[in-house]
C-alpha cells in the first residue's frame, strides 16, 4: 500500500483542483472533464483505455437518450399543452395557478429530465404573473424545487438516478428499478410540496416583472436603462423608488452601481451619479424625463424612442438555456449583435449587471437575462431558434404538433418496457431515440443539440476520476476516514451521515459528479461495516438531489436566478428546509424500506 501512496496524493490533488474550478467556474464543465482524463493520463494513473471507458458506459448513453426524448416530447408539443390547459383552469386565482403549476411541473419531471420542463414553465410563469397578478420571484424558485423533488419518484426522473444505478451494477450489486425510489420519493416530494405552498407566498421576496406580455388594450409602459447624470435632482432624494413612482410616473425595478445590482424595492436607497437606473414608464413619462436632464440614456446607447412606432421599439428580455450554442461565446460575437435591426441594451449575469460601456467581456452563462430593443417580427426568428428564450413570451416554441400522440406513445412505452423489466433501461431509451428519429418526431438538428455536451462529459470526466480513486486506493482511504467520524455509532447514524456529506456535496459540484464520487465511498464504507449497500446506495441518490440551497447546486436553481431577480440568500429561505426535510426523511425511512 505504501507504493500507492504518491498516486493517492495525485488524485487528491486532481479531485481537490476538480471541485476548485467547478466551485468558481475558472473553466467550463466541459473543459475541466477533458482535463481530469488528460491528467489522469499523462500521470500513469490510468490506461488511455481506462481514461475514455466512460464514453461507452451505459448511464452516459441513457442519460444522453432521455435528453433527446425530452426534446422530442417538448418539441411535439406533448409537454406544451400544459400552458393552455393551466390558463384555462387557473382562471386568474393566484392560488389555484400556484397548485396546478406544481403539481403539474411534479408530474412531469418524474418522467422526464427537469431541464427542459423547467426551461419550459420559465416564460409559463413569466407570462401568468402578468395574466393573474403575483410575482415571478414568488414561484420561480419553488419551481425549480418541485423540479428536483419529483425527480427522486423514479429512475428516469433525473440522470444521477440512472448513473447510480448503473455504478451499482458496475459494483456487483443490483440495479435500481423504475418505481424503487417511489416509496420514499413520492411522500418527500408532496410533504416539500405543501411546505412550497404554504411558505414561497411569505418567505418568497415580491419582486416585479419587468416585462410582461404586451397586451394592445393596455395602456403601454416601456422597458428602459437610464443613467444619472452629473447635477440630477435624483441624487438629493432618500428614497429614491418612492419618489420615481410619486413623482416621475416611473416604477424603478433595480438599480446597477459599478456592476452590482441594487433592490430599490427592499432597502430605501438613494441615487448616486453614474448609477444606472432600470425602470418601466410611459413613453410622455420617459420622454419627459430625457427632456428636462433627469436622466440620461447610458454611454454608448443608441437613441431609443418611445411610442412611436411599436413595431420600431419592442424591448424583450431573453434567458441563455442549457440547450444554447452560444454557451461561453462573446455576447457581442452573436447574432443580436450582428442583426442592425436589433440593439443590445444590458446583460445581467447572475448578481451582476454589464451595460455597453464593460459588455464587451462578457460571455454567456446559462441563466444570463439580456436586454434588447427590436423590431416585434425579430421574435418569431428568436422562438424558433434554441439560443435564446423570450422570457415574456408564454407561447414557447412548439411545432409538429400532430405528432404529439406519436411522442406520447413512444415515451410510454419505454417507460412502461423499463419499469417491466422487458429490456435494460439503457436499451428501452435508445429504442425510444430511434422510434422518434424514425417517425420524425425528433429531427436530428434539434437532437445534436439537445445531447448536453457538457453533462455528457462531466460524466465521463467523473467516471474516470471514480475508476483512478479505486485503483489507487484513495476510495478507501476517505471510506476509512469518514468511519473513524462515526466511530461506534450504527449503520443508521454513517447513513445519516453519508446523505449529510452528499447534500453539502451537491451543493458545490453538480448532483452527477458527487454522485459519481460519492457511490465508491459509500459502498466501501457499507462493505467496512458489514451490512447491506443498498440502503447506502439509494441514500447517495435522495443525498445528491438535496440540493436546494444554492442557485449552483443544479442547473434548474441557476436557470430561475436572473429570471426571479434573485439573491443567493433567498435559496437559503426555502432550500434549508427542504435539504433538512429529504436528509431526516431519508435518515429515518431508507433504513425501514431498503433494510441493512
Amino acid at each position: 500500500m505504501a507504493g500507492l501512496d504518491p498516486f493517492i496524493v495525485i488524485v487528491s490533488i486532481i479531485l481537490a483542483a476538480s471541485v476548485f474550478m467547478l466551485t468558481t467556474e475558472m473553466l467550463s464543465v466541459d473543459k475541466i472533464a477533458v482535463g481530469i482524463m488528460v491528467a489522469l493520463s499523462l500521470t500513469g494513473i490510468l490506461t488511455p483505455k481506462e481514461t475514455v471507458a466512460g464514453f461507452s458506459n451505459s448511464a452516459v448513453i441513457t442519460v444522453g437518450s432521455m435528453f433527446l426524448i425530452s426534446r422530442g416530447l417538448i418539441r411535439t408539443g406533448a409537454v406544451g399543452f400544459i400552458t393552455e390547459l393551466v390558463l384555462r383552469l387557473s382562471q386568474g386565482k393566484k392560488e389555484l395557478t400556484f397548485i396546478l403549476i406544481l403539481v403539474t411541473v411534479a408530474f412531469s419531471s418524474a418522467f422526464i429530465n427537469n431541464t427542459p420542463v423547467v426551461v419550459l414553465f420559465i416564460p409559463i410563469v413569466m407570462g401568468l404573473s402578468c395574466e393573474c397578478d403575483f410575482s415571478p420571484s414568488k414561484m420561480l424558485i419553488p419551481l425549480s424545487y418541485v423540479s428536483i423533488l419529483a425527480g427522486t419518484c423514479t429512475l428516469i426522473g433525473t440522470s444521477t438516478n440512472i448513473i447510480v444505478s448503473d455504478l451499482s451494477a458496475a459494483y456487483g450489486f443490483d440495479n435500481l428499478s423504475m418505481f424503487e425510489l417511489s416509496s420514499l420519493g413520492v411522500p418527500v416530494a408532496i410533504i416539500g410540496m405543501v411546505f412550497l405552498y404554504f411558505a414561497s407566498p411569505i418567505i418568497m421576496p415580491e419582486r416585479t416583472a419587468p416585462v410582461c406580455e404586451l397586451d394592445e388594450t393596455k395602456e403601454k409602459r416601456y422597458i428602459a436603462e437610464l443613467i444619472v447624470p452629473k447635477n440630477s435632482r435624483l441624487i438629493k432624494e432618500e428614497d429614491i423608488y418612492l419618489y420615481a413612482q410619486q413623482s416621475l410616473g416611473l416604477t424603478l425595478i433595480e438599480i446597477f452601481r459599478n456592476e452590482d445590482i441594487i433592490d430599490p424595492v427592499r432597502d430605501k436607497v438613494s441615487c448616486r451619479q453614474n448609477d444606472i437606473l432600470l425602470v418601466k414608464g410611459g413613453a410622455e413619462d420617459l420622454l419627459s424625463i430625457l427632456k428636462n436632464e433627469i436622466l440620461e440614456l447610458p454611454h454608448g446607447a443608441k437613441e431609443v424612442k418611445f411610442g412611436s412606432d411599436l413595431e420600431e421599439n419592442l424591448i424583450v428580455e431573453l434567458i441563455v438555456p442549457p440547450l444554447s450554442n452560444l454557451l461561453h461565446e462573446h455576447l457581442l460575437s452573436t447574432e443580436l449583435q450582428d442583426d442592425s435591426q436589433i440593439q443590445i441594451i444590458a446583460i445581467r449575469s447572475r448578481r451582476h449587471h454589464y451595460s455597453n460601456r464593460k459588455i464587451q467581456q462578457v460571455r454567456l452563462k446559462v441563466g444570463d437575462i439580456i436586454l434588447i430593443c427590436c423590431p416585434r417580427k425579430k421574435l418569431d426568428k428568436i422562438r424558433r431558434g434554441t439560443d435564446f428564450i423570450i422570457i415574456e413570451d408564454i407561447h414557447h416554441a412548439i411545432i409538429d404538433k400532430e405528432k404529439a400522440k406519436m411522442a406520447i406513445a413512444i415515451f410510454c412505452t419505454v417507460v412502461i418496457a423499463a419499469s417491466l423489466g422487458l429490456a435494460d433501461i439503457m436499451v428501452c431509451a435508445l429504442t425510444g431515440v430511434f422510434l422518434m428519429a424514425l417517425t420524425k418526431v425528433l429531427r436530428l438538428k434539434d437532437a445534436y443539440r439537445s445531447l448536453e455536451a457538457e453533462v455528457l462529459l462531466l460524466i465521463v470526466g467523473t467516471i474516470a476520476l471514480g475508476v483512478a480513486m479505486e485503483k489507487t486506493g484513495a476510495t478507501k482511504l476517505y471510506a476509512d476516514f469518514f468511519i473513524g467520524m462515526f466511530q461506534g455509532l450504527g449503520p443508521s447514524y454513517v447513513l445519516a451521515g453519508i446523505i449529510l456529506l452528499t447534500s453539502i456535496c451537491t451543493h458545490v459540484l453538480s448532483n452527477n459528479a458527487t454522485a459519481v464520487l460519492l457511490v465508491p465511498i459509500a459502498i466501501s464504507t457499507a462493505v467496512s461495516l458489514g451490512v447491506n449497500p443498498k440502503p447506502f446506495i439509494i441514500g447517495i441518490c435522495f443525498g445528491a438531489s438535496a440540493c436546494f440551497a444554492s442557485p449552483i447546486g443544479y442547473q434548474t436553481n441557476l436557470l430561475v436566478y436572473g429570471p426571479g431577480r434573485y439573491r443567493f440568500l433567498d435559496y437559503l429561505k426555502l432550500g434549508i428546509p427542504l435539504n433538512i426535510l429529504v436528509i431526516v426523511m431519508g435518515s429515518i425511512f431508507i433504513p425501514w424500506i431498503w433494510e441493512f
